[in-house]
């Protein structure tokens, strides 16, 4: 009786990962294997020409590129994320404070990007100000470039970062600092010994979030990215829209899938061994 209430309760959670990921991940993988049409789309034939494709010099200088842009990207966010939750975790305010970090999450995405051109850009806010003040004596182009790309990625990317490292240190217990400087660690190094090592499960997360939709993203890079810097994503979807070559997007996709997965894979694996160490000292 017990098994079947919980193949009920299971069942509408299988059947949207069936719906939503293994049939679209299945016709990826078919569809990567196949053909290219005459006009587009796949023919059912066998193929290997995708993943061939993929040695080529032009997607190894955008899969270098995406992986640099990516790899900053979250290292910075990161790198800021961490003593931004560990205030916010400290403060009285921590309410109000949580409450600014989800609030970009009330406005539309593509708004948000656009908002930083409006900064940005050659007439934009920052260009502006430093022109009226001498600094500048024509606007700097600080936008289509891989770091302003990095710069809106980071932006976007921050609440993703600081909310679980939040949850972990919101958790911490504090007074283990104190004790740390009571036996003589400086504040820094009370810092990277002890709090560091309990909330990595934390930052592993914010890794995790930050990382992968960085790789896989295209709207920032479309917008703010210019027709010199592309990632994977602008890739994808100039094989499906101009050279309709939709096998080659398939096996890009592939790509992208295999690494987020793999990505996955590792957290879990660091993530149960943290556990296992955690409960052995225990």
């Amino acid at each position: 009786m017990i098994k079947s209430y919980g193949q009920r309760y299971t069942f509408p959670i299988l059947m949207w990962l069936t719906v939503f990921f293994v049939v679209p991940f299945s016709i990826i993988l078919v569809g990567s294997f196949l053909s290219k049409g005459l006009y587009g789309g796949f023919e059912a034939s066998f193929s290997l020409a995708a993943y061939k494709a993929l040695s080529s010099d032009t997607i190894r200088k955008v899969t270098v590129n995406t992986i640099f842009i990516s790899v900053v990207t979250t290292i910075i966010t990161v790198s800021l994320a961490i003593p931004t939750a560990y205030y916010i975790a400290r403060s009285r305010y921590k309410e109000k404070l949580l409450f600014l970090v989800i609030i970009p999450f009330w406005t539309n995405f593509l708004i948000r990007i656009f908002a930083w051109i409006a900064i940005l850009g050659n007439n934009g806010l920052v260009n502006t100000f430093f022109v009226s003040i001498g600094l500048f004596s024509a606007p700097v182009q600080l936008l289509y470039n891989k770091w302003a790309i990095i710069l809106i990625m980071i932006y976007t990317s921050l609440p993703f970062a600081i909310l679980p490292l939040y949850a972990v240190i919101e958790k911490f217990d504090f007074s283990l600092l104190e004790a740390a400087r009571d036996l003589g660690a400086t504040k820094w190094q009370s810092m990277f010994k002890v709090l560091m090592p309990l909330i990595i499960p934390g930052i592993y997360t914010a890794v995790l979030f930050t990382f992968i939709p960085a790789f896989g993203n295209f709207a920032i890079p479309d917008i703010v990215g210019g027709n010199d810097v592309r990632m994977l994503g602008n890739l994808i979807n100039e094989r499906l829209k101009t050279a309709r070559n939709w096998p080659s997007a398939a096996a890009i996709s592939m790509v992208l899938t295999v690494i987020s997965v793999v990505m996955v894979l590792l957290f879990n694996r660091i993530t149960a061994s943290k556990d296992k160490k955690t409960g052995g000292q225990s």
